[in-house]
């Protein structure tokens, strides 16, 4: 699948995908709303909304409020590619929220996902 079908698929489509991940792992959606509030800037209720509209998930990252500085500090790799080696900038904002995600499924506290 190629970058742009990436960042056409509905963020609504994409975003509960990740929430049930997590959940079959124990984890709660409101952890992976926190995660994604974290790397974003979004609020609940806006996650809520976004959820509700055809938004891209490619548009999701890209209109984000305010992505974390300390999503820089998010290293490893996520579906066998590491995430220093992502040349595309929105690709690895992506790859950032697969890798939160990746971590609470794993049951990482967290506090140590959010970088604090």
């Amino acid at each position: 699948m190629t970058n742009d079908k990436v960042f056409a698929m509905p963020f609504a489509k994409v975003f509960p995908l990740l929430i049930a991940k997590a959940e079959r792992k124990g984890r709660t959606r409101q952890e992976v709303y926190e995660v994604t509030s974290w790397l974003t800037g979004y609020s609940a209720t806006e996650l809520d909304a976004l959820l509700e509209s055809p938004l891209p998930y490619g548009a999701f990252f890209q209109n984000a409020p305010c992505l974390n500085e300390n999503r820089r500090k998010i290293t490893g790799s996520v579906c066998g590619v590491k995430l220093q080696a992502i040349d595309d900038p929105l690709m690895l904002e992506l790859r950032y929220l697969d890798k939160l995600v990746d971590e609470l499924s794993k049951g990482k506290p967290l506090d140590k996902i959010l970088r604090k």
